[in-house]
């Protein structure tokens, strides 16, 4: 592969940070009050982990003042029932939203102790590893959550930060698969993903559900030199789809038919951050890596690693191309 454009970084390390911040939660969760094992915080998360290019992961230092309404009500709920596996796992992801990756590692963690069986605890953990660059962790849970949900009815997963019409788009198993697929396809692991994201599919509900599993299979397909099952995820993609907010992947899927140009989308997406926007960034940057031109590819992948949104998938995505260039 070409050269990709350089930029100066601190020493390298490696993708996975084996458990040492894992670690250090629950030592810290260890050291809290017996009455409240997960305290609110009193200030910025912090550096939560260091990316594989060596550069360190610290969430904005101002929390919106909804996200922490939402934790402080999460907070209070999980103390009035620490046995609860729902006000748990509504305690971690609300400590998630605002960038306190590892406190809600820990409180998945701790979860994951109280409810073994409950699979929501290792996906939700599985989602976080991949936000802090655990890949092998996440992928250790997630294949755990999955096994556990084999022979279950599905169930639809309430989301933390509805869409404008308050539809809930994915479940339980299909998350899982989703994200499975993810830290596999992270990792550069085609034909695992591929597997992973063919069982999201089937799981998935609504336009939805289904130019997020397809949007990733086309790219997989092609990565894997498979033209022609890519070209087969592409058929019932249409832009009449009636899709409620994943419409980042559904442009995505029509720019890979030919119904939009990737020029205007990558004005668009740099116009302004967000993890939608950074979605779009790196579809398009990987249209131009699929179709040979690497140099304009990684072009677009270091300008999304000059953005803020390092908790993006779009992102992580982006950094690891680039991690894997330059490795």
């Amino acid at each position: 592969m070409a050269a990709a454009l350089t930029r100066s970084r601190r020493t390298r390390k490696m993708w996975c940070m084996h458990n040492t911040h894992a670690a250090i939660g629950l030592l810290l969760l260890a050291a809290c009050a017996p009455g409240d094992p997960f305290p609110l915080p009193d200030g910025p998360a912090g550096e939560q982990s260091t990316s594989p290019l060596g550069d360190p992961l610290v969430p904005s230092a101002t929390i919106s003042e909804t996200n922490r309404a939402n934790l402080e009500e999460a907070h209070a709920n999980f103390l009035a029932a620490p046995n609860d596996a729902d006000a748990q796992i509504w305690l971690g992801r609300r400590f998630a939203y605002p960038g306190y990756y590892r406190t809600a590692i820990a409180v998945y963690t701790d979860g994951i102790e109280k409810h073994p069986e409950d699979a929501r605890f290792l996906r939700h953990r599985g989602h976080r590893f991949i936000t802090v660059r655990e890949l092998d962790n996440a992928i250790r849970d997630l294949t755990a959550a999955a096994e556990l949900e084999q022979g279950r009815e599905d169930e639809i997963e309430p989301d933390g930060q509805p869409n404008e019409q308050g539809i809930p788009t994915s479940t339980l198993q299909s998350n899982i698969w989703y994200h499975l697929g993810l830290a596999q396809y992270l990792q550069g692991d085609f034909p695992r993903a591929l597997s992973s994201y063919q069982e999201c599919l089937e799981r998935r509900r609504g336009p939805d559900g289904i130019v997020a599993a397809s949007y990733w299979l086309y790219m997989i397909h092609r990565r894997m030199g498979n033209s022609e099952d890519a070209q087969a995820i592409l058929e019932p993609i249409n832009a009449d789809m009636d899709v409620i907010e994943n419409h980042a992947y559904h442009n995505l899927l029509l720019m890979f038919k030919g119904e939009r140009s990737p020029d205007d989308m990558l004005e668009s997406a740099f116009s302004t951050e967000g993890p939608s926007n950074t979605a779009v960034a790196y579809g398009v940057g990987n249209w131009f890596l699929m179709n040979g031109n690497e140099e304009r590819a990684f072009e677009v992948f270091n300008r999304i690693l000059e953005t803020s949104g390092w908790a993006a998938f779009g992102y992580i995505a982006a950094e690891a191309e680039v991690a894997r260039n330059e490795g």
